[in-house]
């Protein structure tokens, strides 16, 4: 079976550094498994490792430190992204790196992304219903995930409650066509042997690793990309839908909140999102949480034997 290398763990884990050395090393090419890393304009506050880009075999990806970076910039904000399209993009990757003699590397954070390439999961074909969607927007995620409760228990097992976008689309597919199939979010035949691999921080010290992480996002022009997005047609509203600090920056921005009260909300809510992130992640018995590179390494090499 095809082997692919994966590099996971919650944000401000030290991920990409961790993936890019270790792709130097075994001759790799890293897939970015973010779900806001694929958006154009935000750079500073989804924490992309950027270079040259490159447009090769019908492909796009950014040369970083030698080592080609997929999955990064590919749409607008404005965009309807999900899961789904994701998986058929990466996995388009997946065999253009393997054919090359290459190893995928995925790196990233984003738990389902990173499930649906390593179990094959498989997507129900129901098309968007926007003016579903636009209603439920107005709803915060603790009604949204009664709603699916209601519609869907088991559903509302597998799922992250305080995802809204997720949330939306589970009711959207229940309402369509009764319920989520469960082999849409349950294991499949998979295509791919993976290694998962999780970065290990004690609580503490990945506690500090996030201020830090936010504190130079800020000082490197997060306020000033934000602001950007804004003046180029993106709503306040769009905007506070992807989250974090995009949630909290225009609320800065709109003055409703101090300078103060909005770096100490943008580090809650990273924390609180590192929260969550493991959470997932530890369902899945799988992975091998490992503290340092000369580990990984090692067991990346006998993987590959």
């Amino acid at each position: 079976m095809k082997k692919i290398i994966v590099i996971l763990g919650p944000t401000s884990s030290g991920k990409s550094d961790i993936a890019i050395k270790l792709a130097k090393k075994i001759g790799g090419e890293i897939i970015s498994a973010d779900s806001r890393q694929i958006y154009r304009g935000m750079d500073i506050g989804t924490g992309k490792v950027l270079g040259n880009l490159v447009s090769k075999r019908k492909l796009s990806f950014f040369l970083s430190q030698g080592i080609p970076h997929y999955m990064i910039d590919i749409v607008s904000p404005r965009t309807e992204y999900n899961v789904a399209k994701f998986k058929k993009q990466s996995e388009k990757i997946i065999e253009d790196i393997l054919q090359r003699g290459k190893l995928p590397i995925i790196c990233g954070g984003t738990g389902f992304w990173i499930q649906s390439i390593v179990d094959n999961v498989n997507f129900p074909e129901v098309k968007p219903d926007w003016k579903l969607r636009k209603k439920l927007e107005n709803y915060p995620a603790a009604t949204l995930f009664a709603m699916l409760k209601k519609l869907d228990p088991a559903r509302a097992k597998n799922i992250d409650s305080k995802n809204k976008v997720r949330l939306i689309r589970a009711i959207e597919v229940c309402k369509a066509i009764g319920k989520v199939p469960k082999n849409s979010y349950a294991l499949r035949v998979t295509r791919y042997e993976a290694l998962q691999i999780g970065l290990k921080f004690s609580k503490e010290k990945l506690h500090k690793n996030i201020e830090k992480r936010v504190i130079a996002r800020f000082k490197q022009g997060m306020i000033k990309e934000v602001a950007k997005l804004h003046q180029q047609g993106l709503s306040w509203k769009k905007i506070q839908s992807f989250g974090l600090a995009y949630f909290w920056i225009p609320l800065y921005l709109q003055n409703k909140l101090s300078k103060e009260e909005l770096i100490k909300k943008v580090i809650h809510a990273e924390k609180n999102y590192a929260k969550r992130q493991m959470t997932w992640f530890k369902r899945d018995k799988r992975i091998k949480w490992l503290k340092n590179y000369r580990d990984i390494e090692k067991n990346v090499m006998i993987f590959m034997q």
